[in-house]
């Protein structure tokens, strides 16, 4: 009996550890939540107030009655949906090039021999290296000679494939893709397109939904290149068009935030429903492990 009530208590002691074990780390959790939530809700807060507000010390903490009257401001100032637009189209098509051209480089550095490959390799890894502010200028000097200059193609072709996407997708393939699936492919017949989209492509969708996700939002908050290149005033995209609303001298931020906050708008929905696909696919395959 004494012993029964021994082993009963350390039992109890072992739950209770563990419970509280798991309301700390829930409770770490939701702070790291509330602390990554509060730029987004600050945001707000300064896009519904003025510049008054702003300003105000002791801070104001809730959001104001000013959100739709400053956005109807941000309509007035700046060609808003012409810009979104362009910044649709440019993130929309270029993410859909990356993840083309990257997914298919990585699925041959991964599974396929062929003659340099390791120097091609390291010689790709050596571009993701350079800073891009260096090749700002010869780049400019390109898309000039080829007459594109002023046109959503500057912005979408050059960036049809980057070294980092192609690096992180033939790290996932050659960990995710085994290679007796690809043998069982060539015994069927099966050629080097038909391999990567019917036996590679289902197995990296997470990998992609990632790349995709990282890749719209870089294409969406581009400012530098869109800046030099895009010399037709009715195409910019929209971060170059939010610049206009900072005037140096009488700059009203209350207008400025509001713009912001009506360009990320667009960002959350991507990331929610690519972060849904992400983690879906993520829980599915180690379901199957």
């Amino acid at each position: 009996m004494a012993a029964d009530r021994t082993t009963g208590n350390a039992g109890l002691a072992i739950g209770s550890g563990s419970r509280i074990s798991r309301i700390c780390v829930r409770a770490v959790l939701l702070a790291g939540v509330l602390v990554s939530l509060f730029p987004f809700y600050w945001l707000v807060v300064m896009a519904s107030g003025t510049s008054e507000d702003i300003y105000r010390y002791p801070p104001k903490l809730v959001p104001g009655p000013h959100l739709l009257d400053n956005m109807g401001r941000v309509l007035d100032t700046i060609d808003f949906f012409g810009s979104l637009f362009n910044t649709v189209v440019v993130a929309v098509a270029g993410t859909a090039l990356v993840l083309f051209f990257d997914s298919l480089a990585a699925f041959a550095f991964a599974k396929y021999a062929f003659p340099a490959k390791k120097f091609l390799f390291g010689m790709l890894l050596v571009t993701y290296m350079i800073p891009g502010q260096l090749s700002l200028v010869p780049q400019f000097v390109t898309i000039a000679e080829f007459g594109w200059a002023g046109s959503l193609k500057a912005l979408i072709i050059p960036g049809a494939a980057n070294a980092f996407g192609i690096f992180w997708m033939r790290q996932y393939a050659q960990n995710s893709l085994p290679d007796e699936l690809l043998d069982a492919g060539r015994i069927d017949g099966a050629g080097f397109f038909r391999l990567y989209w019917t036996v590679a492509l289902p197995l990296f969708r997470p990998a992609l939904a990632f790349l995709g996700i990282f890749t719209f939002i870089g294409l969406w908050n581009d400012y530098i290149w869109p800046l030099v290149v895009m010399i037709d005033p009715e195409k910019v995209t929209l971060q170059v068009a939010l610049a206009n609303l900072n005037v140096l001298y009488n700059a009203d931020y209350a207008l400025v935030m509001a713009g912001a906050l009506m360009s990320v708008i667009p960002l959350i929905v991507v990331f929610l429903i690519g972060a849904r696909h992400f983690l879906r696919d993520l829980a599915a395959g180690a379901m199957k492990m």
